[in-house]
């Protein structure tokens, strides 16, 4: 391998430290052309990390800006976007632009989140320090700048911060400005996360619709993050709106390296013999229709002296893939190990449920794998449903990525294999499923209950064990124990939380041999229903229940199933 003539742009995110600094890099002011072509108000392009949305916006930020506008035309010199031709270049230096990103606003509270949106804020509104000794702006709007600036904005004040600061630019320039926002997404996942969602996603809603959908002072804005927030309705009644997914065709090889770029970048740095070792590792992200390198795991690999490794980690929508995986059954876990051998699964991609949905779509996992980037879309077509939403066949992209995908998916899914097991226990005791349930409770027991556990008070023993595993239902149901009801007191019920989901009562017994299990478990069904214990489920407007009378006699469990 002989000696590079310059350095790798590790970390560089800022366009002019990479144009000047004399990295290597990967000219893709071609986007410029096609963004200028195209012409639309407000364009969100999703992609997982480390894939160059910063630096791309970085780009536009120093090509649009009139400030330093002829010192910053030398940037281009030389590079697509000026061999385009005059047409374009013209474009150059014309506008005000605001350049803010969201990805440290990941905060866990809503009071923090508030705070650090402020300090980003601050830095943005610093940036057009200018307005502050304009003749242009009257007494209200200095002071209303000034408050954002010392961080002294309500949250009100900085719910229109963005507006505001567009129309002010407008007013000064006499041009309307554009709008770079960066990971719009990470405050929305950050409050998903933290517990915080509706204050956020309410918060967001205002903060970015006053500035993309009612704001006469918008030239146009370029937003750029890992999914896409469209149930929420933060881009309704936004008409002029272009969504370029990872499924989409529209700038499928501005970010990330195309197979040209790939093999150009390694002939520069002397390493071009190690182009099939580098696609094996590396290559294999489809976006729309192109073929696409890992940027940041490509531009590591040759500043480490090209030592093939896992570079890439995907630190975004980690929770909500733990969620995810959690919920899983044993077909979808058997689809996921099968991924490892190169098995295909198929799922329907709805790029619109996210975070408020997540949990009531059955694709859902398979959508955040694909949008964070630990799989890859191999083929696309439509649903044959008609419900007009993509339908994938999906692969791991690389052997990077299937070795991530060993370590923090099937990895994380192993840690928590006694979790998954239990919920899928319970979510056959609330689907009626009495065998499973009865089958997975023993397999349980075998696993993880000593005979010393229940040799003394062994009712209580048992009654906490299936207690404690009851715990794992909070959110979908409120658990009771030993609640009055009808003409006695329940062992445990479950009172659903989403109207027309079945209700659980469990009547535990103690069997004084194996032989007695059957009949005590028939006893405690019959308790059941000659107690009325269903009166206060019935009485909360619960339909349908199932019940069940569970037996135990050491490590063996016996169950009868009965509905009301």
């Amino acid at each position: 391998m002989q000696e590079r003539k310059r350095p790798m742009p590790v970390g560089i995110e800022d366009f002019k430290k990479l144009v000047q600094g004399e990295y290597y890099f990967v000219d893709k002011t071609r986007f410029l052309r096609n963004l200028m072509d195209l012409r639309t108000d407000v364009t969100l392009i999703t992609r997982p990390r480390r894939f160059g949305k910063t630096l791309t916006l970085s780009m536009l930020q120093y090509f649009f800006t009139l400030e330093n506008a002829e010192e910053n035309r030398k940037l281009f010199a030389g590079l697509d976007i000026e061999r385009a031709g005059e047409k374009y270049m013209r474009e150059q230096g014309t506008r005000p632009v605001v350049f803010l990103t969201l990805k440290e606003v990941q905060r866990p509270t809503y009071a923090s989140m508030l705070s650090m949106l402020s300090s980003v804020l601050q830095d943005t509104y610093a940036c057009h320090r200018h307005l502050l000794v304009s003749e242009a702006m009257d007494e209200a709007q200095k002071g209303y700048i000034r408050r954002i600036l010392e961080g002294k904005g309500t949250e009100e004040e900085l719910l229109v911060s963005l507006k505001r600061l567009m129309a002010y630019l407008e007013q000064y320039h006499g041009e309307k400005p554009v709008l770079l926002l960066d990971e719009y997404d990470a405050p929305i996942l950050s409050a998903w996360e933290n517990d915080y969602y509706k204050e956020g996603i309410d918060f967001m809603r205002g903060f970015l619709g006053s500035a993309l959908k009612t704001n006469p002072s918008l030239g146009f804005a370029v937003l750029t993050g890992v999914t896409r927030v469209s149930k929420e309705s933060i881009f309704s009644g936004l008409n002029n709106l272009k969504v370029c997914s990872v499924l989409s065709d529209a700038y499928c090889d501005i970010f990330g390296f195309t197979q040209e770029e790939a093999a150009r970048l390694m002939e520069e740095c002397g390493v071009g013999d190690n182009l099939p070792e580098l696609k094996r590792w590396y290559d294999g992200y489809r976006f729309g229709s192109a073929e696409i390198y890992n940027p940041w795991s490509v531009i590591r690999y040759i500043d480490e002296g090209c030592k093939f490794q896992t570079y890439w980690l995907n630190v975004s929508g980690n929770s909500i893939l733990h969620v995810l995986l959690e919920h899983v059954d044993e077909d979808r876990q058997k689809e996921l190990e099968g991924l490892m051998k190169e098995i295909p699964v198929e799922a329907v991609i709805d790029e619109g449920v996210i975070y408020s949905d997540i949990r009531e779509s059955s694709n859902a996992l398979y959508m955040m794998m694909l949008t964070t980037g630990y799989l890859k879309a191999v083929e696309a077509y439509w649903d044959p449903t008609g419900e007009e939403l993509p339908c994938c066949k999906l692969l791991i992209p690389n052997k990077e990525i299937r070795m991530v995908y060993r370590k923090e998916i099937l990895g994380w899914m192993a840690a928590r294999s006694d979790s998954i097991q239990l919920r899928h226990m319970l979510r056959a005791m609330v689907s009626g499923d009495a065998a499973a349930f009865q089958n997975r409770l023993q397999k349980i027991l075998a696993g993880i209950v000593s005979y010393h556990d229940a040799a003394n008070n062994p009712e209580n023993f048992y009654h906490g064990l299936m207690l404690g595993f009851s715990v794992l239902m909070n959110g979908s149901y409120r658990i009771a124990s030993n609640r009055e009801s009808g003409y006695g007191r329940f062992d445990i019920a479950f009172f659903p939380l989403k109207a027309g989901a079945p209700g659980v009562i469990l009547e535990l017994k103690l069997a004084k041999s194996e032989g007695d299990m059957e009949g005590a478990a028939k006893e405690a069904i019959r308790q059941i229903e000659e107690k009325a214990y269903i009166t206060e489920l019935s009485r909360q407007g619960v339909r349908a229940v199932w019940k069940y009378g569970i037996a135990f006699h050491g490590k063996k469990v016996w169950m009868e199933q009965g509905q009301l």
